[in-house]
């Protein structure tokens, strides 16, 4: 699943071609996808793009009346293309540009989303959203508060959308080993030098993965369809059972919250 840097190495990517341009139509092939495509979204003609945003993994089209909401779900991609480009299997979303380019959804599982948020209104899928993670209200205070008085474990609070937005398996995996936490550890047993170590990992992992233009793994590909560079940096994602890089040390696995995580129980506690 494309996590949040994933989302906005597609937001730069689709940003230049969609900001400052009229929105001529909204052409949909297949409303049923994880949510109805609403009406609202449809009638959305030549109307001006105004700016394309990111809040946690959505992704917002802004026009004067409100906002279109793009999820990618767990297969969905975007590309930018040639408005006279065929459709072909699981393309199930265009919006067509003045331009003469279009901006295509597709995805094959049909776990994303596509929604209107009116303007001056909160979509519910995004009113109860904890901070951005490169944003300057997840600091030390706010982390050491969301750990405090937890018992479950470390890396399902990293995870937890309440507490951050973005911070999704991968990621968690990686900002908890360098920061050489155990992801099993109850979060009211992470000490504050381990929670202040963590704190600007979690920033740089995921500075580092959108400049590396993201994570690719099976499905995910940048708006040009070029892959995501991260997966050559990735420490102990998908290498339980191999060395660990920093020590040697055979690296565990285990599934926390029904997600494989892998940890080295030597540079970890």
């Amino acid at each position: 699943m494309p996590e949040l840097p994933e989302v906005e190495v597609s937001r730069q990517g689709i940003s230049p071609y969609l900001e400052n341009r009229q929105l001529v139509e909204v052409v949909a092939r297949q409303r049923q996808l994880r949510w109805w495509v609403p009406d609202e979204v449809l009638a959305q003609l030549n109307q001006p793009i105004l700016s394309v945003t990111r809040r946690a993994k959505y992704l917002l089209v802004q026009l004067p009346q409100g906002d279109i909401i793009l999820h990618l779900g767990m297969s969905g991609h975007l590309k930018v293309l040639a408005a006279d480009t065929p459709a072909t299997k699981h393309d199930h979303i265009d919006l067509l540009l003045d331009s003469g380019m279009l901006l295509r959804l597709n995805d094959t599982r049909r776990f994303g989303a596509v929604l209107w948020q009116q303007k001056g209104e909160v979509h519910p899928l995004l009113a109860s959203l904890g901070p951005e993670p490169l944003s300057d209200n997840f600091n030390l205070a706010h982390l050491t508060a969301a750990f405090a008085k937890r018992g479950s474990a470390a890396k399902l609070v990293l995870m937890d959308n309440h507490v951050v937005v973005g911070v999704g398996n991968i990621y968690a995996n990686e900002a908890l080993f360098k920061a050489g936490i155990l992801p099993s550890k109850p979060a009211k047993a992470v000490t504050p030098p381990q929670l202040a170590k963590l704190l600007p990992v979690i920033k740089d992992t995921l500075a580092a993965a959108i400049k590396q233009g993201g994570t690719t793994l099976k499905d995910f590909s940048q708006a040009d369809g070029k892959p995501g560079y991260f997966a050559q940096q990735l420490q102990v994602y998908g290498r339980g059972g191999q060395p660990c890089l920093t020590c040697g040390t055979v690296l565990s696995e285990l599934r926390l919250g029904q997600r494989s995580t892998v940890f080295c129980p030597k540079c970890q506690s």
